[in-house]
């Protein structure tokens, strides 16, 4: 029971990471569920999950990349397989060589053989850390083609290469000529036995379907059981299981491609799996990777024998060095001619700083580094193992914060700061949530809500037409000019209502509500958090209210006089909408008049919906139902704008500013039912 409740605990807290993701954007997932997972191990829970390395890679790395080859570019694998192979095998070798004697150098008490094991297990960097980073930021396909590649096959060699590390430390023997043939042969083995157990069970399942059992089920679990059947069988027989599984995804989308016959509901229900397994599976490694961080760091921070600040300078220095050796190596490579088919003259910094800063080292490393042993082949402890997990796991937290901040920066384009660029952006963003929210509205659509949803679908339309029709979108300077045009038209109404208050003809209720009103709208253009804030509490407000209705005696007498209140605070309100017009036309210049009209425009619209509203009786259902398909669809606009911001493809300026235009454009849509519960 307690472990159910463990597991229930960790799938919380990567829905938990995805919450904070959508607030925080800019965090990647990866670093919010490592923080997430060292929260929970330092709090008093009596929490703990050990580190089981040889089930960790068959239930976490094997359907991992057995998902990422399914989906991989094999054509761009094998078009770019020699900078792949330079990265996935030569640039392994030299940082187990260059690297090892560098530990070994700062830190003596680590033998050669055991430092050429930690640095063969921090050589693999992570596809699904990269991937991941990467999800938000635009980087070149080619770049991005070539990390997967280097992904999916530095874990082997680097794996291999650390077991023969790791054997040395322990008996004291190695043999350059036997580890060589080995590494061939696990290899190979590996990839060709993956390829060959993915080919059977597929004619397993065609077998299966020629029966006439095209159950969904059955052919849905034996998919799913593939990547820890051929993992468990190549690792059995002492070859690559991480390569078998790597052959499997390939050979699984080969067969995909050539055999379009499976039934349209498995692939559904296939696309639908798999995503959400991937997204458990990605949220635990770093989750459960985040739990023994601070066991690690105790252990070493705890201990007399090691200064703090020194071994956290190691961890600065080795994580350097591997950078800067990998910049190197990349930077000859490319000057070789090795990484592109079309060499350029000049190499270009640009991607191979994002080459370089994307080399993020993540679970395989310490999922790697728990398999050292305690002791060595005479019994005696083995050499410094504390401190090897506390770098190992110092080396993933610095790599992937560099990456979070540095790969953004790296990979943003010249064009972005440009204001063409900019402003086209903002508009194609606008019309994405404008497709958002009428999407939203369709779906909804019902024979009961059908009028009000067409008519809430036509004003989208129209604010479609005005996006669509123009080559490029206001600048910043009128942006900020209409901001200043509203708050002087929300002055003129202000100054027309304190000059009813002067003649003492308002009531002190009715100026509550006009001063709640005014502020509603300074907010919507100025404040986009307070106006959120304000929006809600209000909502809850009329929420508490109408259910406390519920409980209270109808009074025919009160409820008249409420209606007559409300239609004399909607006349009221389209009084001062009709002063800010006048206002508007005074003040409009030929200089000026696209501006004004468009703001002009949107208070006459306002003021058609007051006389609407004004009729109140039987429009109360059609304008309840209105105001309820507008929330969803201001909803719908805005997790678009966050989708799109989440996916890289706008800036925050560009989100920051569509979203105050959507509370704007709510602000005066939601006030022609706002008055409804007065």
């Amino acid at each position: 029971m307690e472990f159910f409740l463990i597991i229930l605990l960790l799938l919380s807290i990567i829905g938990l990471s995805s919450f904070i993701n959508h607030f925080l954007p800019y965090i990647p997932v990866p670093l919010v569920q490592i923080a997430l997972g060292i929260l929970l191990a330092s709090l008093p829970l009596g929490i703990q999950v050990p580190m089981e390395p040889e089930l960790f890679f068959v239930l976490f790395i094997a359907p991992l990349l057995f998902h990422d080859g399914k989906n991989v570019s094999r054509h761009a694998i094998w078009k770019l397989r020699k900078p792949i192979l330079l990265l996935a095998l030569g640039l392994v070798f030299v940082t187990v060589f260059v690297i090892g004697y560098l530990i070994h150098w700062l830190v003596p008490t680590i033998p050669l053989p055991a430092a050429f094991a930690l640095a063969a297990i921090l050589s693999p960097t992570d596809v699904v850390a990269v991937s991941a980073i990467s999800s938000r930021v635009k980087i070149p396909h080619t770049i991005m083609h070539i990390l997967e590649g280097e992904g999916l096959m530095n874990d082997a060699s680097g794996l291999v290469a650390f077991k023969f590390a790791v054997a040395a430390a322990v008996t004291g023997i190695f043999s350059l000529t036997q580890a060589s043939w080995s590494f061939l042969v696990i290899s190979i083995g590996g990839f060709l036995g993956g390829a060959f157990l993915a080919f059977l069970i597929i004619r397993l399942k065609i077998f299966i379907r020629r029966l006439g059992m095209e159950d969904v089920t059955i052919h849905m679990l034996i998919q799913l059981l593939t990547p820890f059947v051929i993992f468990y069988v190549i690792e059995h027989f002492h070859l690559s299981g991480i390569l078998s599984v790597v052959a499997a995804g390939i050979v699984h989308t080969i067969s995909r491609d050539r055999d379009q016959s499976p039934a349209m509901q498995l692939q559904v229900v296939s696309q639908s799996t798999w995503t959400v397994l991937i997204y458990i599976l990605n949220g635990l490694v770093f989750v459960l990777l985040g739990l023994q961080i601070p066991s690690v760091l105790n252990e070493i921070f705890k201990d007399p024998m090691f200064n703090n600040w020194e071994v956290s300078k190691y961890i600065i220095i080795i994580t350097a060095a591997l950078l800067l050796l990998r910049f190197i190596w990349i930077s000859i490579a490319w000057q070789r001619g090795w990484l592109l088919k079309k060499q350029l003259q000049m190499p270009s910094m640009k991607a191979i700083g994002i080459l370089t800063i994307s080399g993020v080292r993540g679970a395989v490393t310490l999922a790697g580094a728990f398999t050292i042993p305690y002791v060595l082949a005479d019994g005696s402890p083995f050499p410094e193992r504390s401190l090897i997990l506390f770098i190992a796991a110092g080396v993933i937290l610095v790599t992937l914060i560099a990456a979070s901040i540095f790969l953004p920066i790296l990979a943003r384009t010249e064009k972005e700061n440009t204001e063409e660029l900019r402003e086209e952006m903002e508009r194609f963003a606008m019309i994405l949530t404008v497709d958002a929210a009428i999407r939203s509205i369709r779906e909804l659509m019902d024979d009961d809500n059908r009028g009000a949803a067409v008519s809430v679908i036509t004003a989208y339309n129209q604010i479609r037409n005005r996006l669509t029709n123009v080559s490029v979108e206001h600048s910043d300077r009128q942006k900020l000019a209409e901001t200043e045009i509203r708050m002087k038209a929300l002055d003129a109404e202000e100054d027309y209502f304190e000059k009813l208050q002067k003649e003492g003809k308002v009531d002190f209720e009715t100026t509550y509500f006009i001063e709640e009103h005014i502020h509603r709208m300074r907010l919507a253009v100025t404040n986009r958090m307070q106006y959120r804030r304000l929006f809600f509490w209000t909502l809850i407000k009329r929420s508490v209210y109408n259910l406390f209705q519920l409980f209270v005696p109808k009074n025919q007498e009160r409820l008249k006089n409420r209606k007559a209140k409300a239609k004399k605070i909607i006349q009221l309100k389209a009084n001062m909408a009709h002063a800010a017009i006048q206002y508007l036309k005074e003040q409009m210049t030929l200089e000026n008049e696209h501006s004004y009209l468009a703001i002009i425009g949107e208070y006459n619209e306002m003021m058609m919906k007051f006389k609407l509203a004004k009729k109140s009786g039987d429009s109360t259902q059609y304008t309840q139902m209105q105001r309820e398909l507008r929330v969803k669809a201001f909803q719908a606009e805005r997790d678009e704008i966050q989708n799109l911001y989440e996916e890289g493809e706008i800036t925050i300026d560009v989100t920051r500013k569509i979203r105050k235009q959507i509370n704007i454009r709510e602000a005066y849509w939601m006030e022609e039912t706002s008055l409804q519960s007065h």
